[in-house]
């Protein structure tokens, strides 16, 4: 039977070569949110390497959005005109399509590279003030966020659809915003991070007000055949948190103003261990598949996926519709072409690549070259 992870899948006009994604994954190596050489390279050598979608890192909508000083941003002629290098590049080369997630860090912004701890920078090192639905720390030892008012939430809807028309001249494929990890929506819709008492905190209707309108104002920027989703934590792991069913509601919501997919994570609201969650390969994919089966919604899976029977076996068995690889991707940026070699199916290489297709070596792979032969 043919693989089901080398299927191909559409999302509006978009169509992706098979069900492969490479996870955004922070490099904390951009200057001033101007992407450079590393990112050329590093999301370069994925886009070359077979996948069916790249995405880029959490790229800030503004200045005090970032994670740490090292984080990308789309709110400025210079880093749009280096995104559009690097985009242009994937695109040239690869066979990948291109995603960009817009984020915004809110209270877990202004922090360090974590290769220098991760904790909130001091004044000294160029800390910056920060926001959140309400004035509460992500942890012990934390800044405490101002409360988000009317005017930054305006001004922050406003930063999401401006990124959104830049990404589209630069030529992005689809765009996801990150609604996940206890970053400024994920903090709206957790009420472990939400104390408000206006129309936009207590209840669950309320919580999820603010990403709503997020999303409906990018949705009516983005162009209607570009596939537009989101990132979120399907659960906190934790009693009194964010659970699956909100997930669910959540998503009807989304699938109900035009959102095509959710990336289905998890956690990140505190900043403490929970006893349950994160662990084996794969413990993230029934949460995507609930909200899959539930919402009725295209979902991707992602945690700790590396093997290519285990993510062709959660796409055959309908559980998801596509599986997204981070740690694993770093690891061996060459999975899509190794999972093919495992599945028996095939994946894109470039030209210049191709004598190191498997059925080339006569001696290392004798019975791929007996298979071209026939």
């Amino acid at each position: 039977m043919p693989s089901q992870l080398f299927s191909e899948f559409r999302l509006r006009q978009t169509t992706l070569a098979n069900r492969i994604v490479v996870a955004p994954m922070c490099q904390y190596s951009a200057t001033d949110g101007v992407p450079d050489d590393w990112h050329l390279m590093h999301l370069g050598s994925f886009a070359v390497s077979g996948p069916g979608l790249v995405f880029t890192e959490a790229t800030a909508v503004e200045a005090i959005g970032r994670i740490t000083p090292g984080c990308t941003g789309l709110y400025n002629d210079s880093q749009q005109a280096a995104w559009t290098r690097i985009v242009g590049f994937m695109k040239e080369h690869g066979n990948a399509k291109v995603g960009l997630q817009l984020a915004h860090a809110g209270r877990k912004a202004s922090t360090a590279a974590p290769w220098l701890g991760g904790k909130p920078l001091e004044k000294a090192d160029g800390a910056w003030d920060i926001i959140g639905a309400s004035p509460v720390p992500f942890a012990d030892g934390w800044p405490v966020p101002a409360e988000m008012d009317a005017g930054d939430m305006d001004r922050i809807k406003g930063a999401f659809v401006e990124a959104a028309g830049r990404a589209l001249e630069i030529g992005f494929d689809l765009i996801e915003l990150h609604a996940a990890h206890g970053y400024l929506m994920s903090s709206f819709l957790s009420p472990l991070s939400n104390r408000r008492t206006d129309d936009y905190g207590g209840s669950l209707e309320n919580r999820m007000r603010f990403p709503l309108e997020v999303f409906e104002a990018v949705r009516a920027q983005w162009p209607e055949d570009k596939p537009l989703g989101m990132r979120i934590s399907a659960t906190d792991w934790i009693d009194g948190g964010w659970t699956i069913d909100d997930s669910v509601a959540l998503a009807k919501q989304l699938e109900s103003r035009g959102c095509d997919f959710i990336d289905c994570s998890s956690g990140g609201n505190t900043a403490d261990r929970p006893a349950v969650g994160p662990g084996e390969p794969g413990y993230q994919v029934p949460l995507a598949a609930q909200i899959k089966s539930e919402a009725k919604i295209a979902t991707i899976a992602v945690g700790m996926i590396r093997d290519p029977e285990l993510a062709e076996n959660i796409v055959a068995d309908g559980k998801t519709d596509l599986v997204a690889l981070a740690r694993g991707m770093l690891y061996d940026p060459r999975w899509a072409w190794h999972a093919a070699e495992t599945l028996g199916a095939t994946a894109d290489y470039p030209p210049q690549y191709g004598r190191s297709r498997p059925e080339t070596w006569r001696r290392a792979f004798p019975e791929r070259t007996a298979d071209a032969a026939e």
